[in-house]
């Protein structure tokens, strides 16, 4: 069994894409090994009383058994005051036949382990204040070891004294994990029709001038060109864009508990902005409710203001009860799926060879993060990991970049910390990019939704194989790792087929467009214009 912390990327975007890479940051996964198991404990006074706590231990020292039925039950002795190195902590009461819990520090867990054997103690827990880590000590002392030994939460101990008293009787066993949890079920729901939803919300507006004269539709097209400059991702930007996150993520690491609200008020204004949009591209085709009045001569529908203070209010609930995992998964879930729908209209890539630069680099990016820092870092963990959960900060905020829905099976995981399943917003905004790509792509040459539709096709078996390797593996995956090839394969692929490869990779007429192109179509336009107007004239 391993300890997962989830993979989470985020990107967001006031206006532009530098705002987006203040919260691009693709976390990876948590690799050390580990055993959860669970304590559970009644009150002696009244057997209605019964908490589960989680506990970390080491199955190689001694494991515990699977089932609670299997499992022998012992009197807790709370000997928090000491720290058991030798047998002069010991009670004069001794600790014969007892469940002992003392705290961490001043000598290893093999010491303290070997001083509770000698005392005839019958299992030993060690209360931790810096976290829960899995015991460790030489190979050679294993064997002297002839009790059970877990790291349990010093604040669990202060809680379940409070709860059920002094006389405490507790279990420690350490049931299996389920194979498959159905959440990641709604999970790939949510990120495949966010990217097929986002992307096809990209091209939208094309179509839309088709209905125009050509001068016009050339206007429109090159003001929309225009307008979108600063959202277009080329090489060049690409890189700088890359380069940014990596500052941010290595700034997150050292300087975590003040960025943290940082990145939050970005997300709250983020998505806030990124609500409106989306709401009001439905509420704009509603030819109802239309009145309106003027501010600064300027006349302003009231639905659209009504929207604005209803978006505002639903992110202010949101900052609120940001830590509250009962119920507000739902509305971060809502802001976050606005949030890569937003994303996706409004950041644009040029062309094939930006997209192939962008994935590249964030896989590459992705896997030095998470499986080469933990060479360098003081505690062996890797800065992912230690952005993505806050480790050592104290605060208890976590980044919000992520979609989560709850468990639906219960089990261990669920008790240590790890209630949710989660896709980082960049699993879905990454490779949304290129399908958005394939969606303009589409538009602009044939008319019709070929790339588009098998691009999405292969995110979504990208999102599936993720979901298999992290069953069968049993430890969280970077879903990059997976969906970059899966679509990248399967664009190329299709072009080659299509004998569109060239044009695909250097984008279509209208994107390659430079501003001298726009100009010989300007004077075009207006040579055409005169001989129309005045034939007599030639």
């Amino acid at each position: 069994m391993r300890m997962r912390a989830g993979t989470v990327l985020a990107m967001a975007t006031v206006r532009g894409w530098p705002v987006a890479a203040v919260l691009l940051l693709l976390l990876g996964v948590l690799q050390a090994e580990a055993q959860e198991g669970i304590l559970r404990a009644s009150s002696k006074e009244t057997s209605l009383k019964i908490r589960e706590y989680c506990i970390i231990f080491n199955a190689q020292w001694m494991p515990l058994p699977s089932t609670l039925t299997n499992a022998t039950n012992y009197q807790l002795q709370d000997l928090t005051s000491t720290v058991l190195c030798n047998s002069s902590d010991v009670p004069a009461e001794g600790i014969k036949d007892k469940l002992v819990v003392v705290m961490r520090g001043n000598c290893t867990f093999i010491e303290k382990a070997r001083v509770a054997v000698g005392n005839h103690a019958k299992a030993l827990l060690i209360a931790s204040t810096t976290g829960l880590i899995p015991p460790s000590g030489n190979t050679s002392e294993y064997d002297q070891l002839q009790i059970p030994v877990a790291l349990i939460s010093y604040a669990d101990v202060v809680s379940m004294k409070k709860v059920l008293g002094n006389q405490i009787s507790a279990t420690l066993y350490s049931p299996p994990m389920p194979s498959m949890d159905y959440s990641i079920l709604i999970i790939f729901f949510i990120a495949v029709g966010t990217v097929a939803l986002g992307s096809y919300w990209s091209g939208i507006e094309e179509p839309e001038s088709e209905s125009l004269s050509p001068e016009s539709r050339s206007k429109t097209r090159r003001g929309s060109k225009n307008e979108d400059t600063a959202n277009i991702l080329t090489p060049i930007t690409v890189l700088f864009f890359v380069i940014i996150v990596i500052v941010m993520i290595v700034l997150l690491y050292f300087f975590y508990k003040w960025l943290v609200y940082v990145v939050i008020a970005i997300f709250s204004v983020a998505s806030t902005i990124s609500l409106f949009n989306c709401l009001w591209a439905l509420v704009r085709r509603i030819p109802y409710c239309k009145c309106s009045f003027m501010c600064s001569n300027r006349r302003i529908e009231v639905r659209l203001v009504v929207l604005a203070l209803f978006c505002v209010s639903l992110a202010a609930v949101w900052v609120v009860f940001r830590n509250n995992d009962r119920w507000i998964w739902i509305l971060h879930d809502c802001l976050g799926v606005a949030f890569c729908l937003n994303f996706l209209k409004t950041l644009k890539m040029p062309h094939f060879k930006s997209c192939v630069i962008l994935l590249v680099l964030l896989l590459i990016y992705d896997v030095f993060f998470v499986f080469i820092t933990p060479l360098f870092t003081p505690n062996h963990e890797s800065i992912m990991v230690e952005v993505a959960t806050g480790s050592g900060s104290g605060s208890g905020e976590k980044l919000p970049v992520v979609i989560r829905v709850p468990r639906l099976v219960p089990s261990v995981a669920t008790l240590c910390g790890i209630p949710f399943s989660v896709l980082g917003f960049g699993d879905i905004i990454v490779p949304g990019l290129l399908v958005a790509y394939c969606r303009r792509f589409d538009m602009e040459t044939n008319g019709y939704s070929i790339y588009f539709i098998l691009c999405t096709i292969a995110y979504a078996a990208g999102m599936m194989l993720t979901f298999v390797v992290l069953i069968v593996m049993k430890m969280a995956q970077p879903a990059l790792l997976y969906l970059v090839p899966c679509t990248l394969i399967t664009c190329t692929i299709t072009a080659i087929a299509r004998k569109e490869l060239r044009i695909f990779w250097t984008g279509s007429v209208y994107e390659m467009m430079t501003p001298v192109d726009a100009a010989s179509e300007e004077t075009t336009a207006a040579l055409i214009e005169p001989v129309s107007e005045n034939p007599s004239e030639i």
